[in-house]
């Protein structure tokens, strides 16, 4: 009889202060596929990727490792004026007939780097290039630091090939600071390849 009473005095209760009925949060509305924006032959070239990846996939690596699809590199300033400002470029990377090629990492990673690097206000290339598994020699002097999101920019995207632009292959498995196939560095960052980067989206931060 008690609990019968409590209960009704709690149900009481609920209904004088108003008590709501909060519907369920929705869950987010799944991202496409980074290869969406892709024309024919760049989508032909991740789908080849895929199988020879298999079974992991380009979508697979996205969402293990650029699940927020930001993604950033690092260019030396002296670089970046050269081939991005004084040729008044519209997309980032190494150009050919097909378009323009960049190795990116996730945005996190690059950021987390480039802050640990920094001592007394300026960027230690040592610190960068064992972070990243790179050359410390790739990172002297003033950087230029990009991050772009794939989703709003509409990027293409997909793992990179020994075929891409830029690509130093290795030539044993016991080379370093060099292309090997899988969507990792030789260091084991994650990596990914952006083509037509667009210049107009990328924020674009100094690294003294």
């Amino acid at each position: 009889m008690q609990a019968m009473l409590r209960s009704v005095l709690l149900c009481s209760l609920f209904v004088a202060v108003g008590c709501k009925h909060v519907a369920p949060t929705p869950p987010p509305e799944a991202l496409p596929s980074v290869t969406e924006n892709c024309d024919a032959t760049q989508k032909a070239i991740s789908k080849d990727a895929d199988t020879r990846a298999s079974p992991y996939s380009i979508d697979q690596h996205v969402e293990k490792n650029f699940k927020d699809r930001n993604v950033s590199w690092l260019m030396t300033d002296s670089a970046y004026q050269k081939f991005i400002v004084q040729t008044g470029a519209k997309n980032f990377g190494r150009c050919n007939d097909s378009g323009c090629f960049l190795f990116a990492a996730p945005s996190a990673t690059i950021h987390d780097a480039v802050a640990k690097s920094m001592v007394d206000g300026k960027h230690d290339p040592a610190v960068i290039g064992q972070a990243l598994g790179l050359p410390a020699k790739n990172f002297e002097g003033p950087l230029r630091m990009m991050t772009l999101n794939l989703a709003t920019s509409k990027s293409c995207a997909r793992l990179p090939v020994d075929e891409d632009p830029g690509v130093w292959k290795c030539q044993t498995p016991e080379d370093k600071d060099c292309f090997k196939f899988g969507g990792y560095t030789s260091g084991g960052i994650p990596e990914i390849m952006v083509i037509n980067a667009p210049v107009d989206q990328a924020t674009v931060a100094e690294v003294p």
